[in-house]
């Protein structure tokens, strides 16, 4: 393994690894190959030394909120691939099995400087997620006055047009009573005139001349007196020729 491990960000930031450990195996066809050419130590030169590089290399291209959060989870995967390609690019047998590294640490004003960073950082995370959630409650309240507006508009369209339907009907039922009561007056009116027309009718057939004596010799006989006297012949013969004169038909002048 390998301690005490420093990097910089590119930041600037000088931050420490506290230990990496790498578990390795050599192949049985290379240990005669490695271990003459670079020792029983074979390993130093070209896992652990190497070490020091590699995380240089990773921290100066990364931030240190990337080295320190972001991406330190991957920082084991990264070591493995790149010690496996320099050991297999130089043919040394070595199996790269495992790394583990633990968390960096920083120093501790860049910790209480980051820590400050991220408490307001998650402040404001939390503000904007309060205004989220204030905002999507007047959201959902809205469309709840709106959808209770629409509701109530639309009753009182449904209650506005039975009303114009009820009025409506109560229009044409008073037109068919209008046009009931006319009719029936139009009939009696009707029945009267023809019962007029059909008297008069009667009443000129039965105004004859014969008829209209009949009826005045009548009338002449309810009111009657009686005279007593040399004068009566007379009168009675002058009242006879009064009624000849009166029912005898005239004759036109020349």
């Amino acid at each position: 393994s390998v301690t005490e491990i420093p990097c910089g960000t590119s930041g600037g930031v000088v931050i420490f690894f506290d230990r990496i450990e790498v578990v390795n195996r050599l192949k049985a066809d290379h240990v005669s190959k490695t271990v003459r050419d670079y020792g029983i130590n074979y390993d130093k030169m070209w896992i652990f030394d190497k070490i020091h590089h590699e995380i240089n290399q990773f921290c100066s291209k990364h931030t240190l909120r990337e080295v320190f959060i972001d991406l330190v989870d991957t920082l084991d995967e990264n070591l493995i691939t790149a010690l496996q390609q320099d050991c297999n690019k130089h043919d040394t047998g070595i199996d790269i099995i495992n790394v583990r590294v633990t968390k960096p640490r920083i120093p501790e004003s860049v910790r209480k400087s980051y820590e400050a960073i991220e408490a307001e950082k998650a402040a404001l995370f939390l503000a904007l997620e309060h205004a989220k959630v204030v905002s999507k409650e007047a959201e959902t309240e809205a469309s709840r006055a709106r959808i209770a507006a629409e509701m109530a508009k639309s009753v009182r369209t449904i209650e506005v047009e039975k009303e114009i339907i009820v009025k409506e009907g109560v229009k044409k039922m008073k037109l068919i009573e209008a046009e009931i009561y006319l009719n029936a007056e139009k009939a009696v009116a009707d029945a009267a005139l023809y019962s007029a027309k059909l008297e008069a009718e009667a009443n000129a057939l039965k105004l004859t001349p014969a008829y209209l004596q009949y009826q005045t010799l009548r009338a002449i006989a309810n009111v009657s007196k009686i005279y007593f006297g040399d004068s009566i012949p007379k009168m009675l013969i002058e009242g006879q020729a009064g009624f000849e004169q009166l029912f005898s038909p005239k004759k036109e002048k020349p």
